[in-house]
């Protein structure tokens, strides 16, 4: 948890653990991210699915780059209105068929949304008349902010972690991150504090029910 949630390293888990008196290498995080981090957040993400029912209302789609071994890729994201984040996926490119990609990975989940906030990218448009929901397409200034910060969360632990060998490594973390960051992401500027508290203590008791 403390690895994917927080910008940290795989040493300084190491060292805050020591305080705490647990004694393993940071190759042993290393091994218990890879082995158990995927198979949390896919927990997450179903139980999510299963009681947010109205995520098809409006998404909003970015992408954003990412240096691999010096080549650039590209992280797409979808977040619904609320900006919980729906769908990330990494490709090498962002033309049409990348995004066509993208959009059906999510809306295969997710179903197809009533209205679609995207930037001026053509690639967006493209696709979306290939699915035959052009029509939904929303574009302006400042309309796509909420995914655009979206994108903050993983910068940080993108510097933290000094960057990804691989594409499949990118994808693998970015799923996870995102759905580990919805769970405990609890809106502390929109709730007063009694609230706050009430639901970091749900969040941490659902937690470790599935580390149980």
């Amino acid at each position: 948890m403390m690895y994917i949630r927080y910008p940290l390293s795989l040493r300084q888990v190491e060292d805050i653990l020591f305080e705490r008196g647990i004694d393993i290498c940071h190759e042993t995080i290393r091994f218990w991210w890879n082995r158990f981090g995927p198979m949390f957040a896919n927990e997450i993400r179903k139980r999510r699915i299963q009681t947010r029912s109205y995520s098809h209302w409006r998404w909003h789609l970015d992408e954003v780059f990412v240096r691999i071994n010096g080549e650039t890729h590209y992280l797409w994201r979808a977040v619904d209105h609320e900006g919980e984040v729906l769908e990330v996926f990494a490709t090498k490119r962002r033309d049409r068929m990348a995004a066509l990609k993208f959009l059906k990975r999510a809306m295969k989940r997710y179903g197809r949304p009533k209205a679609i906030v995207t930037d001026r990218l053509r690639s967006y448009g493209a696709a979306l008349k290939v699915i035959g929901i052009v029509e939904r397409q929303e574009c302006g200034r400042w309309l796509n902010n909420r995914a655009e910060n979206s994108h903050q969360p993983f910068r940080r632990r993108e510097r933290a972690m000094a960057k990804f060998r691989d594409m499949k490594t990118l994808q693998k973390f970015a799923a996870a991150h995102a759905s580990i960051h919805n769970h405990f992401n609890l809106d502390r500027h929109l709730n007063p504090r009694d609230i706050f508290k009430q639901n970091r203590t749900a969040a941490l008791a659902e937690w470790r029910q599935l580390a149980a």
